[in-house]
């Protein structure tokens, strides 16, 4: 491996793994894309290995701080740990988990989840490009699944001067898998499905919502931004005569909301519709909804998009709380990564005022225990959930 001489300052001292292009001393000039590297501080201390890219904003992303081989027996070591947390806590019951999360199962670069026996990857780097060959030997080896396929339709990728890509790489997908989330089916679209095909991170916070869900009385709700319909159907299995409409703009996710209700025999009104539109309508219209979820997409996907971002969330919030009644449930969520929990509460608290309601904050939530934040890495903590009662 060669060497690379950087900036070694107190954020990756304190474990952050990645490097920035204007922290690297040596220059570029003599590497190779997704390369591998050793990596010296400018006193010529020895600090980690990891791979470099001289393209992209993301220097370098770090694998170790040992200084040790990134050969097959690391990623049976690191792939086997990633799996026996899962075990550990529970997830083992499920058919379905995140096996792998990036920088915080150390394999900076790579998502890897399970769904029953398949898995789906997404590769998001130069340098764990290069060393897929090396991961996919060990998953094969280590969960001998039917098929793998790789999820590389992801802008990410341009980031890092890769193109976008779908493939079956291992075995074949004969059917889109069924998952169950405590007693409740999906059917998941490997290959066309959004994301890897699922939501898995929201799994918790489905699972809570079903806590608050008064199965004694008659209620009315919206699922916005439904996709494939996890909250309405997981909703909808607490209270079998829930009044649930789930809303998206997406045909595809419209047919997958109706053949999971199918699937689970159950009866949900699915709308094609921008989720936007969709609630000034209600309220023009002066109807009113027991329970209201809102898990939209991410609407601030750089800090350039941060103004406008956060116009999207406070509109659609402000729509949500005011067409709410008394006593009822707001679930908000955010997967935008540059918005803070902070500043989320912030944009609900501007919403609640506007609104002229007042709100319990029940429950303050994030990803499921399949997808751990790195306490050094605050870009591992993406999801906010926030469960409101109106008060």
């Amino acid at each position: 491996m060669k060497k690379v001489t950087v900036k070694w300052n107190k954020r990756l001292e304190a474990g952050h793994l990645w490097i920035f292009s204007n922290e690297v001393i040596s220059g570029f000039t003599n590497y190779e894309k997704g390369e591998l590297v050793r990596i010296f501080d400018h006193k010529g201390k020895f600090r980690a290995v990891g791979y470099i890219n001289p393209n992209s904003l993301i220097a370098i992303r770090i694998l170790s701080k040992e200084d040790e081989n990134i050969d097959k027996t690391f990623f049976e070591r690191r792939i086997a740990a990633a799996l026996n947390y899962r075990k550990s806590i529970g997830y083992e019951r499920y058919n379905s988990f995140r096996l792998v999360y990036g920088e915080s199962d150390g394999l900076s670069g790579i998502i890897v989840d399970k769904y029953c026996n398949y898995l789906s990857v997404q590769v998001l780097t130069a340098g764990m490009e290069r060393l897929f060959p090396l991961v996919k030997d060990v998953l094969i080896q280590q969960l001998s699944p039917k098929g793998i396929v790789l999820r590389n339709d992801t802008t990410i990728r341009e980031l890092e001067g890769l193109s976008q890509n779908k493939e079956i790489v291992y075995g074949n997908i004969d059917e889109n898998p069924v998952i169950e989330e405590e007693g409740v089916f999906y059917r998941v679209n490997l290959l066309e499905g959004q994301k890897t095909g699922f939501f898995l991170d929201q799994r918790e916070n489905r699972l809570f919502l079903r806590s608050l869900i008064d199965s004694a009385k008659k209620l009315k709700a919206l699922d916005c931004f439904s996709y494939s319909g996890g909250w309405a159907l997981s909703a909808k299995a607490k209270k079998k005569y829930l009044d649930i409409t789930a809303v998206d703009i997406s045909e595809k996710a419209l047919s997958l909301i109706k053949e999971n209700a199918l699937l689970n025999n159950m009866e949900v009104s699915a709308v094609k519709a921008d989720v936007f539109d969709f609630l000034r309508e209600r309220r023009d219209k002066r109807e009113r909804f027991d329970l209201i979820i809102l898990d939209p997409p991410a609407f601030i996907k750089s800090k350039a998009k941060t103004k406008e971002g956060l116009k999207g969330y406070k509109e659609i919030n402000l729509s949500a709380m005011k067409i709410l009644n008394e006593g009822g449930f707001l679930v908000t969520s955010s997967c935008s990564h540059h918005l803070s929990r902070e500043l989320f509460l912030e944009v609900l608290r501007d919403a609640a005022a506007d609104s002229n309601k007042q709100f319990q904050i029940i429950k303050m939530s994030g990803q499921s225990k399949d997808h751990p934040p790195l306490l050094s890495m605050p870009e591992t903590d993406y999801l906010k959930t926030f469960f409101l009662k109106l008060f």
